[in-house]
């Protein structure tokens, strides 16, 4: 009797459902959140789906999507007053993109993200980008082709351009909230663009044409020192910084022949390490990057079929892997004096006592302190072709 009696209390949680169970069909589905600052309050801008617009039989051609928005004092109470036009109540909990106003971001995002870090209703999984000379609203009211939903398209759009294109780099909303609070990295975070006539964006008439007067582009990373936006990285600078922290999971790369013209090289896989040292009392870093990659295009005239000129190849491509990941690090310690690449956090982990005694005057010592870079590219492949058919023909 004893023994079903504990079976039953363990199984009560299970067998009593859900306490807080709601229809579907009371419920807004957001699949995306812009918050801008607009004087002293905070405007939350929430994308919903239209159920009866999702592409079915019975879909009349109207937007998928429907903006709603409010001011409030804080995040939340902005959110739940979309309650006074909305006929459902916002549902964040399948959430996709977050996205920040450009002048949130250099006042300071920490404030606007607490409600978010703590809503039980909402998953990690979804990307947080900044609105690049724009607000979130501006963003977030543009439609868009192949995607009909905006939100998946700047999800999926993300998504598919860090993993083929070197400059992006999809940040979610734990890792941002981790790079914050960390002692010695400081937080990036991805722009997002909205280019061409944002009056069309939100028409029709954006996604009738073969060219769409006004798209939504991924540009650049953001940098922030603490939680405050600083500037912004050059899409070279970009590319060094994902070399460093290791997010380059695949890329192209254009280098110059040995002697003119122009080759293409396919970034196929990338390993990046950091250790940290102490170097007479100064901090300093090694990192070693292992890049391996294949011949992708050929506009010169060289010989692959030649050992020695792959290995030139190779040694081309190290040398300028080594001078943007250089320009991203001097950018950062000259223009921003912000640690996105923690090396802080390397210093910490081979030296604690040592970083206890800097950690106050980081910025400063991350200024001045040496970086050892060293890449080493290996090549594998040069495609189904050898040599260039270019070399048959005169091309000039």
């Amino acid at each position: 009797m004893k023994r079903c009696m504990i079976v039953l209390l363990i199984l009560s949680p299970i067998l009593t459902g859900c306490w807080d169970k709601r229809e579907l069909n009371e419920l807004g589905i957001t699949l995306a959140i812009g918050i801008d600052k607009v004087e002293d309050e905070y405007q939350v801008t929430a994308q919903v789906v239209v159920p009866s617009e999702i592409p079915t039989k019975t879909s009349t051609g109207r937007s998928p999507v429907i903006l709603f928005k409010e001011k409030g004092e804080t995040v939340y109470e902005a959110l739940r007053k979309i309650t006074k036009i909305s006929p459902r109540k916002i549902y964040p909990g399948h959430l996709r993109m977050l996205v920040l106003g450009e002048d949130l971001a250099e006042e300071g995002i920490a404030k606007s993200l607490d409600f978010l870090s703590r809503d039980w209703e909402l998953r990690s999984d979804f990307f947080v980008a900044i609105a690049k000379d724009g607000t979130a609203e501006e963003v977030l009211n543009v439609r868009t082709t192949i995607e009909s939903i905006p939100a998946n398209k700047m999800f999926n759009s993300l998504q598919t351009s860090e993993h083929y294109w070197a400059a992006t780099n999809g940040i979610k909303l734990d890792e941002l909230i981790a790079s914050l609070t960390s002692d010695g990295k400081e937080a990036v975070l991805t722009g997002i663009l909205v280019t061409g006539d944002q009056e069309i964006g939100s028409t029709k008439q954006n996604i009738e044409s073969i060219n769409p007067p006004t798209r939504i582009v991924y540009d650049e990373l953001a940098v922030f020192k603490k939680d405050k936006l600083v500037g912004w990285l050059t899409e070279r600078e970009s590319r060094g910084y994902n070399g460093i922290v290791n997010e380059v999971q695949n890329s192209v790369t254009a280098i110059s022949c040995p002697e003119e013209g122009k080759a293409t090289i396919e970034i196929i896989k990338v390993d990046s390490k950091m250790k940290g040292k102490i170097n007479k009392g100064k901090p300093e870093v090694d990192v070693n990057i292992k890049v391996k990659g294949n011949v992708g295009e050929v506009e010169c005239q060289i010989n692959l079929n030649e050992l020695d000129t792959i290995v030139e190849l190779e040694k081309i491509t190290e040398k300028q892997m080594e001078e943007t990941i250089n320009l991203a690090i001097e950018s950062l310690q000259k223009q921003y004096k912000s640690d996105i690449f923690g090396f802080g956090e390397a210093i910490h982990r081979s030296n604690p006592k040592e970083w206890k005694k800097m950690k106050e005057q980081w910025d400063e010592e991350f200024a001045e302190m040496t970086a050892n870079v060293k890449v080493d590219v290996e090549l594998k492949h040069t495609g189904t072709e050898g040599n260039s058919f270019l070399e048959k023909i005169e091309v000039e």
